[in-house]
């Protein structure tokens, strides 16, 4: 893994929470707060190009990563894979250093190989930052920070206390491992994990965590649930018998989730598969916190990109 800092410390890529210290997750939290909370920050990339380059589908990580560009000033520059060279044949790599020599120097970048984005980061000039919107099934950094944001509001910053459910497809899922090391940096006090064990992945990537294919055992007086979509572009055929037979297993509806706390909250990154891994009745309910995630997105990549090209 490319270093994310360079030789002063400062944070240089964002590439993946893993290993991130705490006093510079919390600080980048912090600051997407700041935002959040109205801070001034018109201009404060005034003259920076951004370039958000996604070799993937998007939509909620590249609009907001837009926005976020916007709201500071910065240039945006849209690439879409399926109009460019890289139907040609160009490569990622050739890609990247062509838009880099026009002076880019911030690029937020989706790919779908484990490892891209950190190639990229690898190769790239003095004053380039690389910010990984996420990479195969390794990491979606930004989504694990804006998750921890809307649960540091709706429950504070201590998380000593919390009782954190992740369920569904969390062996195809970057976003459920950003999420992993984001709540053990955080000191979470209870990461149960949930889902069939064919969409489970391996020990090393669930240590700490409680492990259970019952869905009503794992909801259990947890204080937070995060929903993860079935990822079916990434996995072999089999690993599901059914939608229907998964839904009925895994899929949150009101009835589960009163097995919950009292208070607990619903995260889900998008897309929603509804009625498959949750219902109308709770992504839409007075528990969820799923466009609120959404609109922290906005802050929490303002904050990143302030952060590295400040």
């Amino acid at each position: 893994m490319t270093d994310q800092f360079d030789a002063s410390g400062r944070l240089r890529h964002l590439l993946t929470l893993d290993g991130l210290p705490r006093a510079a997750l919390d600080a980048l939290l912090d600051r997407a707060q700041a935002m959040v909370d109205g801070d001034e920050v018109n201009a404060r990339l005034a003259g920076t190009a951004v370039c958000t380059l996604f070799f993937e589908p998007s939509t909620r990580t590249r609009l907001s990563f837009q926005r976020a560009s916007q709201r500071l000033g910065a240039d945006v520059l849209g690439f879409d894979a399926s109009t460019s060279s890289t139907t040609k044949g160009e490569t990622a790599l050739d890609t990247f250093r062509n838009i880099e020599a026009m002076g880019v120097r911030g690029f937020v970048v989706r790919h779908a190989d484990d490892g891209a984005v950190a190639a990229l980061a690898a190769a790239a000039a003095p004053g380039s930052a690389l910010v990984n919107a996420g990479d195969g099934r390794s990491a979606h950094p930004t989504q694990g920070l804006l998750d921890m944001l809307s649960l540091r509001q709706a429950k504070g910053r201590d998380f000593s206390g919390l009782k954190v459910a992740i369920v569904g497809d969390v062996r195809h899922s970057r976003v459920a491992r950003s999420d992993l090391q984001a709540l053990r940096t955080l000191g979470a006090g209870e990461i149960r994990v949930c889902g069939p064990a064919a969409l489970l992945p391996d020990a090393q990537t669930l240590a700490g965590c409680v492990v259970s294919h019952d869905l009503d055992d794992a909801l259990e007086g947890v204080d937070a649930v995060m929903m993860l979509r079935l990822q079916r572009e990434r996995m072999v055929e089999g690993l599901v018998d059914s939608l229907e037979d998964y839904h009925r297993d895994y899929g949150l509806d009101a009835r589960r989730l009163a097995r919950a706390a009292a208070a607990a909250v619903v995260l889900h990154p998008g897309p929603m598969n509804r009625g498959v891994e949750i219902d109308d009745d709770v992504a839409d309910g007075p528990q969820s916190l799923i466009l609120r995630q959404v609109a922290n997105g906005v802050a929490v990549r303002m904050a990143v990109l302030e952060t590295l090209l400040g």
